[in-house]
């Protein structure tokens, strides 16, 4: 063969060489784009956990996965989403495990098959907080419905996540408990996630409704206080599970499992427990809670 005719088969080889690798490969491609992150220091050995911007944006979980990391060798890497995000994300097998707050979902979920081993794990609860001088006097009222109605009579601004996410699902039952439409000039839904929710409630001078957890981590931020609370309507409990493997058979299932039994075991609800900014606790244990 001529040296040009073979030097040019060469080349061709080598390119049908490397386009069947990649199809080869597309599984490990896939793993990169899951991992959020690439090649970790631990290989292959990671979850991906999809959760709630509260649970991200309070610090918790930057408490928690390193001692589970230290003791397990396995890397959780996360995805903070809105907790209707992270249901989807699950149940299209995008993530290994979620850990969410909004019971009646998750349970939807796990009845249709796509989650399995679900436990509730913690509780904080839900606030309302606002301008100090607290304009709508919601303050001392007695219950959330209450408050939430004195807001709309008075026409200040209220500020709503809107982003199907566990907080604003809740927020949204509140609303329609509380008999108002808020479809009003006063009411904002900005499709975000809870700190950017109260930076903008802080430069309105309005209202939301948020948990404890998110406004503890960044309150000093902020000249928004804490107005209503207390009320059984605003109990907040967070569940975790795994992604169905007979749904999803490239899920990490055991490495899901692995941490889920870490963080409903003793040592788990202990740091749970043990979570606090500036002395406040975020957090409580929740596992074998009716």
């Amino acid at each position: 063969m001529p040296r040009h005719k073979r030097f040019a088969f060469l080349i061709v080889s080598s390119m049908v060489i490397f386009f069947l690798c990649l199809i080869a490969t597309g599984c490990s491609g896939d793993n990169e784009l899951r991992s959020g992150a690439g090649e970790t220091e631990f290989g292959n050995e990671f979850i991906m956990l999809a959760t709630t911007t509260s649970t991200y944006d309070s610090g918790l979980l930057d408490y928690l996965n390193p001692v589970f990391t230290e003791q397990f060798g396995i890397k959780v890497l996360v995805i903070a989403q809105g907790t209707g995000a992270a249901l989807e994300s699950g149940s299209r097998g995008d993530a290994d495990l979620i850990l969410v707050h909004d019971r009646e979902s998750e349970l939807k979920f796990v009845n249709e098959g796509f989650f399995i081993d679900r436990y509730d794990l913690m509780y904080n609860d839900f606030i309302i907080v606002g301008p100090a001088d607290d304009p709508a006097g919601i303050s001392d009222l007695e219950n959330v419905i209450e408050a939430l109605n004195r807001v709309a009579e008075k026409e200040h601004p209220f500020v709503s996540r809107g982003d199907d996410s566990g907080t604003n699902r809740r927020e949204k039952k509140l609303w329609e408990l509380s008999n108002v439409n808020t479809e009003q000039t006063w009411y904002f839904s900005i499709g975000q996630g809870m700190s950017d929710t109260l930076i903008f409630t802080n430069e309105t001078l309005g209202y939301t409704l948020t948990d404890r957890g998110t406004y503890a981590a960044i309150k000093d931020r902020l000249d928004l206080e804490v107005l209503f609370e207390g009320d059984p309507l605003l109990s907040n409990q967070y569940g975790i599970m795994a992604v169905n493997p007979e749904f999803h058979p490239h899920v990490k299932y055991e490495y899901a499992l692995t941490y889920i039994n870490f963080l409903v075991s003793e040592e788990g609800q202990n740091l749970i427990a043990s979570y606090s900014l500036d002395g406040e606790t975020l957090f409580y244990p929740g596992f074998g809670l009716e």
